[in-house]
C-alpha cells in the first residue's frame, strides 16, 4: 500500500473518489431514510434500493461505452453529471414530490454503474498489475471507511435541514472528484476502434467470462449470494422497529458501525490477497457477511452493532477479491465489457433480491428472511474459500508505463 500511495495520480484518485464516496454514503442513507418518513413502509425504501441498482441490467452497454473512450475523461463528465442530477432533489420537500426520487435515484444509480466500470478499466491502464490488489483494497478501505462517518453526517443534515441539504453536500462532492481526476497527469491513449457490431461488442464480457472457468466461478459463486443479501435493504428498516425498536435514522449508526470493520478488513485485503489468492478471500469474506447477517436475529443492539463491523469486514475482503479477479483474469481490451458484464450478472440477481425482499417483508417473517440469507451466503462463502481455482493467467493486464 505504501508503494502505491507514492505514486501521485493514484493518490489524487483516491482523494477525490473518496470525498465522493461520502457523498454517496449521506446520500444513500438519506434516499431511504427520507422515503421512510414520508411513507412510513419500510417497502418503499427498499423499493429506493432497488431503483439505484436497477439500472445495473444494461451495465454491459456501459462497458462497451467504456472500452470505446478515454476512461478518465468519461469519470471526469460522469461526476459533473452526478451533481447535475441531484439538482431537482433540492426542490422535494413532501409526499407530492416521492416519484422524484425514485427517478433522481435511477439515474443516480446509472452514473454509478458507469462510473465503477470506468474506473476498474482505468486502473489498469494507469497501475502495474500488482499493484492492482492495493489499490482496490485502498479504495475499499477508505470508501467502506467513510460508514464512519457519512451516514452520521447525512442522517444529522438529514434530521437537522432535511433530504436537500444532504442532496446539495453529495453534488459538492461530486465537483471535487471530477477536479481531482482532471488534476491526474497520467495521459491514456485513444482505445482503438472496434470491428465488430455493438451487438457483438457488449456480448464480448460475457463470453469472456464464460471462457474463463476460474472467473466463470467467482462470478457465479457472487451472483448467487446476490440473490439472497439485497434482502438487508429492506430487512434492516424492519429489524430497527419490531427488533431494536429505534427510529429509521439508527440505520446511520448501524452504517458507521459496518464502515468499522470495512476500515480494518480493507486495510489487510491487499496483504490477504497476496497469501490467499482472489477466490479464497471472497469466500473468507463471504463468510464472515453471513455471520454479520446472521447477528440481526438478536434483538440487543450491542450484538446487531458487532455483527455490523464483522460484515462490514467481510464485504471488504469480497468486494477487493471480486473487483482484482476481474481485473487480473481480463484482458486490457475488455476490461470495460467484462466488468459490466460481471457487473449485470451480479447486478440482476441483486435487483431481484432487492425488490423479493421489499415484496416478501409484509408476508414472511423477517426473521425467516435473515435465516435464509446467511444460509445462502455460508453455502458460497464456504465453496470459494475450499475450491481450487485456476491463477489468473500471465499478461493479461499490461504493465502501466511510467509517468
Amino acid at each position: 500500500m505504501r508503494r502505491l500511495l507514492r505514486h501521485r495520480d493514484a493518490r489524487l484518485l483516491v482523494a477525490g473518489q473518496t470525498l465522493s464516496v461520502f457523498g454517496d454514503r449521506a446520500m444513500f442513507l438519506a434516499l431511504g431514510v427520507w422515503v421512510k418518513e414520508l411513507t412510513g413502509s419500510s417497502a418503499a425504501a427498499g423499493l429506493v434500493f432497488f431503483a439505484y441498482t436497477a439500472p445495473g441490467l444494461i451495465s454491459p452497454l456501459y462497458g462497451a461505452v467504456v472500452d470505446r473512450v478515454r476512461a478518465r475523461r468519461l469519470m471526469i463528465a460522469l461526476n459533473v453529471a452526478g451533481a447535475l442530477v441531484l439538482i431537482p432533489l433540492l426542490g422535494v420537500h413532501g409526499h407530492g414530490r416521492l416519484w422524484l426520487i425514485y427517478v433522481v435515484t435511477l439515474v443516480y444509480g446509472a452514473i454509478g454503474w458507469m462510473f465503477y466500470s470506468a474506473q476498474s478499466a482505468y486502473l489498469t491502464r494507469l497501475l502495474p498489475p500488482e499493484l492492482l490488489g492495493d489499490a482496490n483494497a485502498t479504495l475499499q478501505a477508505t470508501g467502506e471507511g467513510m460508514r464512519l462517518f457519512a451516514p452520521l453526517a447525512g442522517a444529522g443534515l438529514f434530521a437537522a435541514f432535511g433530504g436537500p441539504t444532504v442532496a446539495a453536500l453529495d453534488a459538492a462532492t461530486f465537483v471535487v472528484a471530477a477536479l481531482a481526476l482532471v488534476a491526474v497527469g497520467h495521459r491514456e491513449a485513444r482505445p482503438a476502434p472496434s470491428e465488430h457490431h455493438l451487438r457483438a461488442q457488449v456480448a464480448a464480457g460475457a463470453r469472456h467470462i464464460g471462457a474463463s472457468p476460474g472467473l466463470l466461478r467467482i462470478v457465479t459463486a457472487t451472483a448467487v449470494v446476490m440473490l439472497v443479501v439485497g434482502f438487508t435493504e429492506t430487512l434492516v428498516f424492519s429489524v430497527l422497529q419490531h427488533s431494536l425498536h429505534r427510529p429509521p435514522a439508527f440505520f446511520g449508526v448501524l452504517s458507521s458501525a459496518q464502515g468499522l470493520g470495512a476500515v480494518g478488513g480493507g486495510v489487510v485485503a491487499g496483504l490477504m490477497l497476496r497469501r490467499h489468492g482472489d477466490g479464497r478471500v471472497m469466500g473468507l469474506g463471504m463468510l464472515l457477511f453471513a455471520a454479520g447477517a446472521a447477528s440481526m436475529l438478536v434483538p440487543q443492539v450491542g450484538v446487531v452493532l458487532a455483527g455490523f463491523v464483522v460484515a462490514g469486514c467481510g464485504v471488504s475482503w469480497a468486494v477487493v477479491g471480486y473487483t482484482t479477479a476481474v481485473q487480473l483474469r481480463t484482458p486490457a481490451a475488455l476490461q470495460g465489457r467484462v466488468s459490466s458484464a460481471a457487473d449485470v450478472l451480479v447486478g440482476v440477481p441483486q435487483t431481484i433480491s432487492v425488490a423479493l425482499g421489499a415484496g416478501l417483508i409484509g408476508i414472511v417473517d423477517y426473521r425467516m428472511l435473515i435465516v435464509v440469507m446467511a444460509a445462502v451466503t455460508v453455502a458460497c462463502g464456504a465453496y470459494l474459500a475450499t475450491v481450487h481455482l485456476p491463477p489468473p493467467r500471465e499478461g493479461l493486464v499490461p504493465v502501466a508505463e511510467a509517468r
